[in-house]
């Protein structure tokens, strides 16, 4: 009885072993060799990370992909945008600027308002609930969109949606295609298209006026409760535009919504471009 109870002992263990080393399935390897690729050139791969690493929250921007392929990102821009290290909101006419200027050059809209990139500063990549419903209201009404994570730990994430007849979608492969000829980097450029852009959040009101740098572009500020309590350019503001008499009795919510000079971040980043540029 001893004998038999080492060998079957024995005998799980090399089941136990054989399930271990087990490779992935023939099945398992179809499915991801069946998935969509999402292709980035060596100048845009490594100008993401750049720009991944260069603050210490999350970041976001849209993909600008070559003409003759949808899915071959060459280029990653940002636009005007507040993080935390768990959110991005993007502001409305900064998106419209660059539509704009991406037009101007002889883009289609294709090209670069349809795949969306952000980071996440830890090492997920996976959406977050925010994710998916950001995902579904900016990108919503377009034929087809693609989100993609990048984790600072190096994990990624591309799921490619259609939004049109038999509505689906799929998750994607991801690949940096060193095949094409591609620019060197540029660490100069990219700094000044980081701090022109984003800007580290680190309090609960919103709507505080945001300082800008000499040349009239925003830059890189870290905003903390001091601001919270700073009206400043905000009363000065009402009070040339007519508006409501600087008063420490009137709340700033209550003045924002009385006469909302500024742009409601929070409610309103991403109602327009997106859902307005033909399919």
């Amino acid at each position: 009885m001893m004998n038999a109870a080492i060998c079957v002992s024995k005998t799980r263990k090399k089941q136990s072993r054989k399930k271990q080393n087990r490779k992935p399935s023939s099945r398992r390897k179809r499915r991801r060799s069946n998935r969509p690729t999402i292709r980035f050139t060596p100048y845009a791969w490594a100008k993401l990370l750049y720009l991944r690493d260069a603050g210490n929250t999350e970041i976001g921007g849209f993909a600008v992909t070559s003409a003759t392929d949808p899915l071959l990102v060459e280029d990653v821009c940002l636009v005007r945008q507040r993080c935390t290290s768990v959110t991005v909101e993007f502001d409305d006419n900064s998106v419209a600027d660059f539509f704009d200027d991406q037009v101007d050059a002889g883009l289609k809209p294709e090209q670069f308002g349809r795949i969306w990139i952000h980071t996440h500063p830890g090492t997920s990549a996976a959406p977050s609930p925010t994710d998916e419903e950001t995902f579904d209201r900016c990108f919503g009404n377009v034929e087809w969109t693609v989100m993609f994570i990048l984790a600072r730990g190096g994990e990624t994430y591309a799921r490619l949606r259609f939004n049109v007849g038999p509505q689906s979608s799929q998750e994607m492969n991801v690949e940096v295609d060193y095949s094409r000829s591609f620019e060197a980097s540029n660490k100069a450029d990219w700094q000044r298209e980081f701090a022109a852009n984003v800007r580290k959040v680190n309090r609960r009101n919103p709507f505080s006026p945001l300082p800008e740098a000499a040349d009239g572009y925003p830059f890189f500020h870290e905003l903390d409760e001091a601001d919270e309590h700073r009206p400043g350019d905000f009363n000065v503001a009402l009070k040339q535009n007519g508006g409501l008499e600087q008063s420490g009795d009137v709340d700033w919510f209550d003045r924002l919504h009385s006469q909302p000079l500024f742009l409601d971040w929070e409610y309103d980043e991403c109602e327009m471009p997106l859902s307005t540029f033909p399919g």
